[in-house]
């Protein structure tokens, strides 16, 4: 079986607001020539059109999928707010929660971002394909059932789970989140659940600033199903491929989970606008390695990437091409074009080696 990708040409056309990076356009912030918000189409096109020059997406399963329905969305989010982004799509757009803008037919391309989540999964848990990749966007994982925030609009990865769920698909679901921003929204709609495993590595007090502790384990039922790892800033390869090594596969596999889903962010690397870390292309195809061999170990290779944050638009298709590489096994390559320039910054610093201390600390934390 091939690895799928999953990907809609009308996630491209999300719009992201009359935005100078973070800031509102007026007054004195003047417009930026390609104006919008860090989270543009062009990351997430280049990352395909990558695929497409070095001829790996003719190795995988590329496809589209449906959109979610709206009672996929009710699984997950309240008629309410759904309601409320509809209208605002239909009269031609506007802003959402926080930092959350969209043109007209924003609700229908959202819809189609986490449909295309529901498909990867849905694909993986059949058997249609060995693992699966969905280039979703807009993202998900900020995205409270009520309240998006983030660049995020609908809830993508827990509306896919819903849907397995619904579906009679899987019962118990591993989600990994290795974006830099904590995935507050995930954990919010699970907080009080054992079924779903949520586990984010994490840029400490990043954003949401309030969000994230390594403190909070989950409430009721949930308590001890809710794993946040907060690293400091300037954590790089090393420390990503420790703190999996030391605390979140052994968690993974202590949870024996039927199919482990990541939300794949990759603005932690070293020259993201949006994050202060060091990590590099390298480091996200070893993680999925490390996250590979574990499924395969553990629930007979279930495997769903779905893609979250990355602002880097030249950096992040490498990352994502080489993500796939590992997923799909080819022997096609895309060389990192700033490895050597990298590979210096990374062995033996004094911020390297406080982090490892760090990642013992919460080790020692959770007894393992």
């Amino acid at each position: 079986m091939r690895t799928g990708f999953f990907w809609d040409e009308s996630c491209f056309w999300h719009g992201g607001g009359n935005y100078a990076s973070m800031m509102p356009v007026g007054g004195l912030v003047q417009p930026m020539v390609n104006g919008g918000l860090p989270e543009s189409p062009e990351s997430k096109r280049r990352f395909k059109n990558l695929l497409d020059m070095t001829g790996l997406s003719g190795e995988l399963a590329m496809q589209s999928a449906d959109a979610a329905s709206t009672q996929d969305l009710l699984r997950v989010h309240p008629k309410s707010y759904l309601d409320q982004f509809k209208a605002m799509s239909d009269a031609g757009g506007g802003e959402i929660g926080l930092r959350c803008s969209f043109g007209p037919g924003g609700y229908e391309i959202a819809a189609q971002s986490s449909g295309l989540a529901i498909g990867a999964l849905n694909a993986v848990l059949k058997g249609d394909v060995r693992n699966a990749y969905s280039l979703s966007r807009p993202p998900g994982h900020h995205c409270m059932p009520d309240e998006p925030m983030g660049f995020c609009l609908l809830a993508n990865i827990a509306i896919a789970v819903e849907a397995a769920r619904a579906a009679g698909l899987t019962k118990r679901v591993a989600v990994l989140d290795w974006d830099v921003h904590h995935g507050n929204g995930t954990e919010a709609i699970f907080y009080d659940r054992a079924d779903v495993l949520t586990v984010s590595i994490h840029q400490e007090n990043n954003f949401p600033v309030d969000t994230g502790r390594f403190e909070d384990r989950g409430q009721g039922a949930g308590e001890g199903f809710n794993l946040n790892i907060p690293l400091p800033a300037g954590a790089g390869h090393a420390s990503y491929l420790e703190v999996m090594e030391a605390i979140v596969l052994p968690r993974l596999r202590a949870y024996q989970p039927e199919v482990i889903i990541v939300a794949c962010g990759f603005d932690a690397t070293i020259i993201d606008p949006l994050g202060r870390m060091s990590a590099t292309a390298e480091t996200f195809k070893r993680m999925t390695h490390q996250v590979m061999a574990l499924a395969d170990d553990i629930c007979d290779g279930r495997l769903v990437m779905v893609h979250e944050g990355g602002y880097s638009e030249v950096y992040v298709p490498f990352c994502g091409h080489g993500v796939l590489e590992q997923m799909s096994g080819s022997n096609i390559t895309a060389p990192d074009p700033m490895a050597a320039l990298y590979e210096k910054r990374q062995p033996g610093q004094a911020h390297q080696r406080f982090v490892s201390g760090e990642i013992a600390q919460m080790r020692d934390a959770l007894g393992l």
